[in-house]
């Protein structure tokens, strides 16, 4: 039997003439963090200070020592960043070039000291360019010439800390006979039964060269074997009626063990466990009047795909940990996601990310690692890149809950509009790897998911790659020019990007800038704004529906959070309402890798911004909204549960300070998976252009708000409400509403003001028109979580905000926490 050995510890990292002790799993950026000879590159403005550790060549040594009886022992690297040189003994293993694929070296009978050397990335990167010659890229950083994590370089997000270690697992393999090299589980389902062919290749040793070995597989107590003699054999499995595997929301979740083992003469040689789920997926592109769809179709059944870009989670992705990933992605699930994009500028993400989505029901789209650049197809790139995509191909399959692998994130798109076509004068950019390499390595290895060549992208050149009526948009004219009220112009057929910047949480501002009297444009916040005029861009927002406050922090960062959340609810509900002409939304993003204003729904310390609450609201199976239109508002009853949705809409015409002018009982129906519109009665509409006249529609718990001119103009009363705390105490260990442990942030952990971890509810009761009440917890406790985002309250209504992780807070705190749009 294969015997493994983890080499995590006795690592020492050369900085000048000392050997540092050296974490692995991880990298330079840590081992430094950890030795004090760095500071915090998240905190103030050391991210400039430190950039030297990215420019230069940097060296692990530990002792190398192993004794076994097997005939062959491997030195395993799961990832090593990014161009190394690796030694043992003082003579050479092999070179390596590629951060996202596994490396193996034979070092049978070999030991003494094993060193790996990491070039800097910017020299790396200088020599390919070198031979290939430049390409066009969105940024100054030279990320397209060397296959690693791009953003490391920086992005309009992200810092620029340029990465250098072993960043997964390294271990040595023992081994006899032979080993299981690559397994490839093909997963069906036809009508009632499941089918699971295995495609299994073995690596032999010279003994086992031409020896008949037997290979078994079992799912689902079925099983199956083989004898065969040389280096792979197919295996298939028949389960009779399985239980289907379901995108939340849709169905359950259900897991089967496959197990393949390798024997020799009935002596186990090597195993090999993974979960499966059955379930079929295909995108749906069927050209209709409108143009070519673009609709996720699971077991049969069209599927509005409620979705969010992800990023890596940390600038230094050794540091996510599985609970880390399961703590984030059930933040996902609990704002109603059923999709999560894998973006093209980051890493192919660790198993722990895709059991959480399977577990989860969270379907993955899974981009390869191009993003936003004209990439050389030469060597020494192109063998990498067909290298790195076989690797990660056969290790993802397995997952049920990925459904979709794509070819690049918007260089189709660069090409044609971005102005790169001319100066590439004939030079290769990527489409042969997007519609050429990576589609034919798809078909080969993964026939059994689709494939899809870019977002956006048209579904062939006949079309703008970015056409709104064809395949995948990604709409950012809006946040770039025009206010999100514009998103309501057009129907994408697949919202793919589209998003709205605001800042993090006070209390994630306050441990990355500390002591700094914060400001839109003080140093550390104009540092963690890494957009281009991404301050303006907020600025413009605010000031198309609200007064720019002057000089008042606190009330600009809650403005800025509003109208993130309002723009992108704007657009969500916009599109669902035309399901299924548009089949989808995605929006940019989810996640943050540091403490920066952009648009993420979670921060970088992971707290929920208001976006996150709307997301909840806007992707729940019902959702009620009030659309502008043409004649009027139009009432929409979004139903994408899997029954249908019969209820009464109170539509409510109300003055400003919140007197019934007129009101109605509407009774409306939508069936299973879809949605009905309806014009408001015209003696139900608010006059157009009335500052003193709103909408409101309730029904079932929801409710959906019409104002028919921008809150700056509107005549709103000063918010008058009374706020009441009731202790609430929890049982030791509970876990927040958002599926946090009350931390400060990833690595960090904070009580209650008094010392304890508990909840209080926070009542507060509306004596006028409240709109967007907002109490941000963070400002009770660093830890505190509340469990409810925006809230617009009519004069007697009250709402209950469960708050966790601020114990003993007395209610004059609270008041101070509590925004709303009237600042009064």
């Amino acid at each position: 039997m294969k015997d493994v050995t983890q080499l995590h510890d006795g690592w020492s990292l050369r900085h000048d003439d000392t050997l540092l002790p050296a974490r692995v799993p991880g990298c330079v950026h840590t081992d430094l963090l950890a030795a004090g000879v760095i500071p915090d590159p998240y905190v103030g403005q050391n991210e400039t200070a430190i950039a030297w550790v990215g420019e230069q060549a940097w060296s692990y040594v530990t002792d190398l020592a192993h004794d076994s009886a097997h005939e062959r022992t491997d030195l395993v690297f799961d990832g090593l960043d990014t161009a190394a040189a690796i030694t043992l003994a003082g003579e050479p293993l092999g070179r390596t070039r590629n951060m996202h694929r596994t490396h193996r070296f034979d070092v049978t009978g070999r030991t003494g000291t094993l060193e790996v050397r990491f070039a800097s990335a910017y020299d790396e990167a200088a020599a390919v360019r070198a031979v290939t010659g430049e390409r066009p890229n969105v940024y100054p950083e030279p990320f397209q010439y060397i296959r690693k994590m791009a953003c490391s370089f920086g992005w309009d997000w992200g810092p620029t800390v340029v990465t250098a270690g072993m960043w997964r697992p390294v271990r040595l393999e023992h081994w006899s006979t032979a080993r299981i090299d690559r397994v490839r589980p093909l997963v069906t389902v036809d009508g009632a039964t499941g089918h699971v062919e295995v495609r299994l290749r073995v690596e032999r040793t010279a003994s086992g060269a031409g020896r008949p070995l037997t290979a078994r597989a079992t799912v689902a107590g079925r099983d199956t074997e083989a004898v065969f003699t040389g280096d792979g054999t197919v295996l298939r499995l028949e389960v009779p009626e399985p239980r289907l595997w379901w995108p939340r929301g849709h169905g359950g979740q259900p897991l089967y063990d496959l197990d393949v083992t390798l024997l020799d003469d009935g002596a186990v040689l090597d195993t090999w466990r993974r979960r499966i789920g059955f379930r079929t997926v295909e995108i749906d592109r069927t050209a209709d009047a409108h143009g070519t769809g673009f609709t996720f179709v699971v077991n049969g059944v069209p599927v509005f795909a409620r979705g969010v870009n992800w990023i890596p989670d940390d600038v230094l992705p050794s540091r996510v940990t599985p609970e880390r990933y399961r703590m984030r992605l059930a933040q996902a699930a609990d704002a109603n996601i059923d999709l999560v994009r894998v973006w093209g500028g980051g890493i192919y993400e660790d198993d722990a990310f895709y059991d959480a989505c399977d577990e989860l029901g969270l379907m993955v789209w899974q981009d390869f690692l191009f993003a936003c650049a004209a990439y050389p197809e030469e060597q020494p790139l192109r063998g990498e890149v067909e290298a790195e995509a076989r690797d990660n191909v056969v290790r993802l399959m397995p997952h049920p809950s990925l459904v979709l692998w794509n070819g690049n994130n918007e260089n189709l798109w660069g090409f044609r509009d971005w102005d790169w076509e001319p100066g590439l004068a004939g030079d290769s950019w990527g489409e042969g790897y997007y519609l050429g390499l990576l589609p034919r390595i798809v078909a080969e290895l993964d026939p059994t998911r689709p494939y899809t060549a870019g977002s956006p992208w048209s579904g062939s050149w006949d079309h703008h790659p970015n056409d709104t009526r064809h395949g995948t948009h990604h709409s950012w004219e809006v946040w770039n020019r025009q206010d999100y009220a514009e998103y309501r112009a057009s129907v994408p057929r697949f919202v793919a990007e589209f998003g709205w910047q605001a800042p993090p949480a006070l209390a994630t501002l306050r441990r990355a800038l500390p002591g700094e009297e914060l400001a839109p444009d003080s140093p550390g916040m104009l540092h963690h704004q890494k957009a281009e005029d991404g301050n303006g861009k907020l600025n413009r927002g605010i000031a198309r529906h609200f007064r720019l406050p002057e000089d008042d922090f606190d009330r600009w960062h809650y403005l800025a959070q509003v109208v993130q959340a309002r723009a992108v609810g704007a657009g969500i509900e916009h599109w669902r309402a035309h399901w299924p002409l548009c089949a989808g939304t995605v929006v940019w993003q989810f996640n943050d890798c540091w403490p920066v204003s952009s648009w993420a729904a979670v921060d970088g310390d992971g707290r929920l911004k208001p976006l996150h609450h709307e997301l909840r609201r806007v992707y729940a199976d019902r959702l009620l909204t009030l659309l502008p239109g043409e004649d009027g508002p139009v009432l929409a009853v979004d139903n994408q549960s899997a029954e249908p949705w019969r209820t009464a809409v109170t539509l409510r015409l109300l003055d400003a300070d919140g007197g019934a002018v007129r009101e109605a009982v509407v009774p409306v129906g939508a069936a299973a998976r879809s949605v009905a519109r309806t014009p408001v009665p015209e003696e139900l509409r608010p006059a157009p252009g009335s500052s003193k006249e709103f909408l409101v529609a309730d029904a079932d718990g929801l409710r959906a708000v019409h104002f028919p001119v921008p809150d700056a103009e509107f005549a709103y009363p000063p918010a008058r409400y009374d706020v009441r705390v009731e202790d609430v105490p929890l049982p030791d260990g509970s876990d927040g509403p958002d599926g946090s442990d009350g931390s400060d942030g990833p690595g960090r952990n904070s009580d209650g003001p008094d010392g304890r971890a508990g909840a209080v509810d926070v009542v507060v009761t509306a004596h006028t028109l409240v709109r967007d009440l907002l109490l941000q917890a963070d400002r009770l406790a660093p830890g505190a979580v509340a469990d409810t985002g925006l809230l617009t309250l009519l004069p007697g209504e009250e709402a209950r905000i469960r708050v966790t992780g601020c114990g003993g807070v007395e209610a004059a705190a609270v008041r101070a926490a509590l925004f709303s749009v009237d600042p009064a």
